[in-house]
């Protein structure tokens, strides 16, 4: 049984809800807006979170966001790799790896494009550039990832290629060679400058 209520307390603005439990009523008050806005908000989210990845797949799948993290993981190991001991093995791992070859493009396209080209295809493409065609299977100064490595590191000074080893370091060098090993297939077979057929 409710007490009476005192007449010398202030009226009160809200109503007292109807239930009770041990003799404990609530006030009929509405929620903070704060509150209501939070709600509110987390269906709106919940609305465009639904649509973005159930209707309209324009979010990475699961299988997809597993498969970024593990290049990433196997690109941290890689160049983890390429700081210590590189060979070719692990050259043409590096190659195949998405993270490894676009930190790779990144470098060429800084350093390297000037002379053969965002499409490494150099003097095949235009007259003008002073780099040979890295995407064709003529290689100048050996066809082994390590030789390309060499040739980056140390340069070709009498054709004008500057040795960007102290300038780049082992693992940027890595990777720029990666991103060309990109473009070729391990084990194709490879035809040294001299044996080639002059070009017309």
């Amino acid at each position: 049984m409710n007490p009476a209520p005192d007449p010398a307390a202030p009226p009160l603005d809200d109503d007292l809800r109807p239930h009770s439990f041990d003799g404990i009523q609530e006030y009929d008050k509405r929620m903070p807006n704060w509150w209501l806005m939070t709600f509110y908000g987390a269906i709106v989210f919940w609305i465009g979170y639904w649509f973005y990845h159930e209707r309209a797949h324009l979010g990475l799948s699961d299988q997809a966001r597993i498969e970024q993290q593990m290049s990433r993981i196997e690109s941290a190991k890689l160049a983890a790799m390429a700081a210590n001991q590189l060979d070719d093995a692990s050259l043409w791992q590096m190659s195949r790896n998405p993270v490894l070859v676009a930190a790779g493009k990144s470098t060429f396209d800084s350093t390297c494009a000037s002379c053969h080209l965002p499409s490494l295809r150099g003097k095949s493409e235009s007259p003008t550039a002073v780099g040979p065609d890295l995407t064709d299977r003529i290689w100048i100064h050996g066809g082994r990832p390590l030789d390309v490595v060499h040739t980056v590191t140390e340069g070709v000074l009498t054709k004008g290629m500057p040795g960007w080893g102290p300038v780049l370091g082992q693992k940027k060098i890595a990777e720029a060679v990666a991103y060309i090993l990109s473009h070729h297939e391990e084990g194709e077979p490879v035809t040294a400058a001299d044996a080639a057929p002059p070009s017309s």
